[in-house]
């Protein structure tokens, strides 16, 4: 169940990126957005297995009945993100008005002069986390990215932005490679980034509750956040229309603990505190969500360590009131 995101066929071919990118940077944001529209609409009625899983989650968190105009409108929010990652990789920020906060958070961490690992979603835009270059310009910024999921995107976006994508970490390599690449970039003090809210084939994972159904989270980031002893911030990027963006950062934790004789309660617990968190921005943004696939895997196995949404609650998690 855990394939389901990775067996589905890209949205669309290189020459088609590669025109609508030419476009969006000869004719301006305002007039690449009205493309936009017919776009929308020709997923809309062609992907089919992305439209019922949408349809399925909108009806989760927003808890009614969802119209297909609900659907179209995250369809079209994801559209809007990924024409604006044009703009966000190639150029400043000067067409966007981007708000910050919880920076002084992030800042005790900076001060600690060592790497910290930022961990993100597939919620909103985590593009906009460059902004941090126009703030602090000495940081570096290192991203965890599997650039073979979507290939033609990724070549056309790294000719925008070479040097963001000889920075690349590839999370397709070897888990131990990747695990000392990652060890490598937090010695020299970068921010490394990566997306923890995605299990790939064969990754351990921890079932927890997430919008009041059991969903299985990826335990494999917490493990090197534990074993490398650094600090973990969590970043949501939120697109909220027009120009608009909120960059939100909170600091999870300074130094991961897990004892070893509670190993498996102690994980469960750490991963249910960040999905009740993600759950927070995920109610706040609710067409921010571009996992567009059975996230809750209703149907599938129990976990691959045998864990389950119980264990979290006897590991004693205190639930966030949204």
């Amino acid at each position: 169940m855990t394939q389901q995101w990775l067996e589905r066929p890209e949205g669309g071919s290189a020459f088609g990126y590669r025109l609508m990118s030419s476009f969006a940077l000869l004719c301006g944001r305002t007039a690449a957005r009205l493309v936009l529209f017919p776009i929308t609409a020709f997923f809309l009625m062609r992907r089919g297995p992305e439209r019922r899983a949408a349809r399925a989650y909108l009806t989760l968190v927003l808890n009614r009945r969802v119209t297909l105009l609900d659907v179209a409108r995250q369809f079209y929010t994801f559209a809007a993100v990924i024409l604006d990652r044009v703009f966000l990789l190639s150029e400043s920020f000067k067409r966007f008005r981007i708000k910050v906060f919880g920076l002084d958070g992030l800042r005790t961490q900076w001060a600690r002069q060592q790497g910290v690992l930022v961990f993100g979603s597939h919620l909103g835009s985590f593009d906009a986390l460059r902004v941090l270059g126009e703030i602090r310009q000495d940081v570096k910024v290192r991203v965890v990215l599997d650039t073979e999921q979507n290939p033609e995107l990724t070549r056309v976006l790294n000719t925008l932005n070479p040097d963001l994508a000889r920075s690349i970490i590839n999370a397709r390599q070897d888990g131990t490679i990747t695990t000392l690449a990652i060890k490598e970039a937090l010695d020299e003090g970068a921010l490394v980034t990566l997306l923890v809210d995605r299990a790939r084939p064969g990754n351990q994972l921890t079932t927890v509750d997430f919008l009041g159904k059991p969903a299985p989270f990826p335990t494999g980031p917490w493990q090197i956040a534990a074993a490398l002893k650094v600090p973990v911030v969590l970043c949501f990027g939120l697109y909220r229309g027009g120009n608009r963006y909120e960059l939100h950062f909170e600091v999870f934790a300074e130094t991961l603990q897990v004892e070893r004789a509670n190993r498996e309660a102690g994980l469960n617990a750490i991963i249910q505190r960040y999905a009740d968190r993600l759950a927070h921005y995920t109610r706040g943004a609710p067409y921010n969500w571009f996992n567009f696939y059975d996230f809750w895997h209703v149907n599938s196995p129990p976990a691959a360590d045998g864990t389950a949404r119980t264990d979290a609650r006897r590991a004693g998690v205190e639930r966030q009131s949204e």
